[in-house]
Order: structure tokens, then C-alpha cells, then sequence
């Protein structure tokens, strides 16, 4: 009967041991739920960013403005003239600016003026920045007109030995742009032509001095073309040649 005792101790050590692997599974549970929270956790991190992303695009139109100001608008040329001014251009008289136009030249474009000659019945085109420097100029004011006749009244100068350099002299006179110095042309070639008569060249540069003077006066006097015509010629001095015997 002694040997029935230990049977019953060995159902009880069974039971406890069958227990313990039971309580493992649960906390391996516990564990799976805490990673799931945190993946959750990180994964609503980004979503955050995204608001701070958008913050510079709003600064782009403002940073456009800016830049472009300096490209809006370029340099203007300027000039002590503008469109509807009588000027005078050397070698060609009074003339008109009737307007003010860019061309492409080289490929570049330039601001040029137009300018309507009063006799010559031409146009001429000349650089904005530049007009003063190639001798374009106001008209004389009423004063100076009246200098210009008193100019014709001067002893004239002749010729004399050396002709080629009085004809470059005159050449000069006239391409100067000086009306002075033109009424000393036409005033010493007409002398030259009443006393011994000039050359057809010197016809054609007297011809010449006159329209530059002529137009001007126009101008100056505010007269039309014949009557400014008629005051040239009446203050040009006359020349009496004695008669032969």
C-alpha cells in the first residue's frame, strides 16, 4: 500500500509547468500593441511637415516684382531740341524737326531726329545724342537777323593771287554752320560777280550761301520765301562800275 504515495505528487508539478508558458504569450502581446502605437505615432509625423512646406511658395510673387523693376522701362536720350523746333543744320539752312524715331542700325537701336530742310525740299536724319555735336543749332532770334544784314554792309574780301585757298576759305564758311560767316560768302562773291565776274563753281557756292541765308531769315523774321528774298537783296551793297571812255 506504501507504494501508491508517489503517483499522487507527480499530476500536481505537470499543471504548474503547463501554466507559465501561458503567461509569456500575453506579455509578447503587450509588446506587438506598443510597436503598432508608435508606427502609428511616426507615421502622423510627416503629415505635420507638410503645412511648413508651403510657407515659401507664398513669397514668389514678391521676389518676381522685384526683379523686373529694373527691366521696365530704359534710358532716354537726351537733347536740348524736340519735335517742332526750327533748327539749322551745316550746309543745308533752316530746317524743321517733324519727328523723333528709333532705327535699328547695326543691331542696335538709336534714337534719331527728323529733320525737314526748308529749301532743299530733303529730309535728313541725325543721331539724338549727337545732334549738338554735329552742329545742329536753334535759329537766330530776330536781333541776330538784323546783325546778319549789317554783316553785307562789311568791305569784302577778293581773291586775290592765291584762288585755290579762297575758294577753300569759302568752303569752310559755308559747311560751318555760322550764318555770319555765310552773309561774308554771299556778300564777297556777289562783289566778285558785279566787278570781274566768278567761275560756274563759285556761282553754284553763291547760290548755295543764299538759300542757307534765306532760310533762316524765314524763320528768324517769321517772313515768307519771296519776301525774305527781297530783303537779302536790298541789303546787298551795289556796285557802280564806271563807264569806259
Amino acid at each position: 500500500m506504501t507504494i501508491k504515495k508517489p503517483a499522487a505528487k507527480k499530476t500536481p508539478t505537470r499543471k504548474t509547468a503547463a501554466k507559465k508558458p501561458a503567461a509569456k504569450k500575453a506579455t509578447a502581446k503587450k509588446a506587438t500593441t506598443k510597436k503598432a502605437t508608435t508606427k502609428k505615432a511616426a507615421a502622423k509625423k510627416p503629415a505635420a511637415k507638410k503645412t511648413t512646406t508651403k510657407k515659401p511658395a507664398a513669397k514668389k510673387p514678391s521676389t518676381g516684382k522685384s526683379s523686373a523693376k529694373p527691366r521696365a522701362r530704359a534710358k532716354k536720350v537726351e537733347s536740348p531740341f524736340k519735335v517742332g523746333d526750327y533748327v539749322v543744320y551745316p550746309h543745308h539752312g533752316a530746317a524743321t524737326i517733324i519727328k523723333r524715331e528709333k532705327i535699328d542700325f547695326a543691331g542696335e537701336k538709336q534714337e534719331y531726329f527728323v529733320l525737314e530742310i526748308a529749301t532743299d525740299q530733303l529730309t535728313v536724319r541725325v543721331p539724338v545724342g549727337r545732334a549738338v555735336e554735329l552742329g545742329v543749332r536753334p535759329v537766330i532770334s530776330q536781333n541776330k537777323a538784323r546783325q546778319v544784314f549789317r554783316t553785307f554792309k562789311g568791305e569784302p574780301q577778293e581773291a586775290g593771287k592765291n584762288w585755290s585757298r579762297w575758294y577753300k576759305l569759302l568752303t569752310e564758311k559755308i559747311n560751318s554752320g555760322d550764318i555770319f560767316q555765310v552773309a561774308e560768302v554771299v556778300r564777297d562773291l556777289t562783289y566778285a560777280q558785279q566787278v570781274k565776274g566768278i567761275s560756274p563753281a563759285l556761282k553754284r557756292m553763291l547760290a548755295k550761301a543764299r538759300l542757307i541765308i534765306i532760310s533762316e531769315l524765314r524763320f528768324a523774321l517769321d517772313l515768307d520765301e519771296e519776301e525774305a528774298v527781297k530783303r537779302l537783296d536790298r541789303a546787298l551793297p551795289k556796285v557802280e562800275i564806271p563807264e569806259e571812255e
